[in-house]
């Protein structure tokens, strides 16, 4: 395996980027420990790696780091170490929870953790206050809790859990434009008011939950999303 990662190595000591995706691994190797001090960008998707090393905590100037697919089922807690982490996508493995450690890592701006077996909105995204987009998609989630109020992302996707029920404090997301509830166990009662009345949200993906869409047309505040939702449409046309 050695060989085969050689020549991915020699060109990330130049450019900072390592991927080595698809690539066969089954364990993290130790060749890549080379490249501590200058690695910013690491892909280690499709793989059998099944572990990330606490050694990881030695890539303080990691920046991306991609590990979709690897059969994972936890982080180690070392991960917090990595305060320079802007992206992560750990999508399509068989995570549950995350390290309170995850709390440290405040300059991510993107989490995606789709496709994974959440069945609880983890608290540590309230410590992130630069997080833009956070997508915990393809889950086990059942319910969206009053903390979530602290999150910072512009987009919540939530797409295809089994959510019954919705926090009123997601209306009080300071930044939030889209959520993205889709295919979900939603009844219209569990909708708040406030989402349409008095929240930032521009862009509410509803469809595919246990009433009609049309149905939330009718509730108050309805035209005052739309009045949102149009100015925003505006913006990008």
């Amino acid at each position: 395996m050695g060989n085969a990662i050689k020549p991915h190595i020699k060109n990330a000591e130049k450019t900072g980027v390592l991927q080595v995706a698809n690539t066969g691994l089954t364990e993290f190797p130790r060749e890549m420990f080379q490249l501590v001090n200058n690695l910013r960008t690491l892909d280690i998707s499709n793989n059998k790696i099944k572990e990330l090393p606490p050694a990881l905590e030695q890539f303080k100037n990691l920046k991306n780091l991609t590990a979709v697919q690897i059969h994972i089922t936890s982080l180690p807690s070392e991960m917090g170490s990595l305060k320079k982490l802007e992206c992560v996508n750990f999508s399509m493995n068989e995570l549950t929870s995350l390290p309170d450690s995850f709390a440290s890592l405040v300059n991510l701006r993107t989490i995606n953790l789709s496709n994974n077996k959440f069945r609880e909105f983890p608290a540590v995204f309230t410590h992130m206050k630069r997080l833009e987009m956070l997508d915990l998609s393809h889950n086990k989630l059942t319910a969206v809790p009053d903390h979530v109020k602290d999150v910072s992302a512009i987009e919540i996707n939530l797409n295809q859990n089994q959510i019954s029920s919705l926090s009123e404090a997601i209306s009080e997301c300071s930044k939030l434009k889209v959520l993205r509830l889709e295919e979900n166990c939603l009844q219209l009662t569990a909708i708040p008011d406030k989402i349409l009345t008095d929240s930032q949200i521009s862009l509410l993906a509803i469809e595919g939950n246990l009433f009609e869409s049309k149905d939330l047309h009718r509730r108050e505040g309805w035209e005052m999303y739309m009045e949102r939702f149009t100015a925003t449409k505006k913006k990008l046309y």
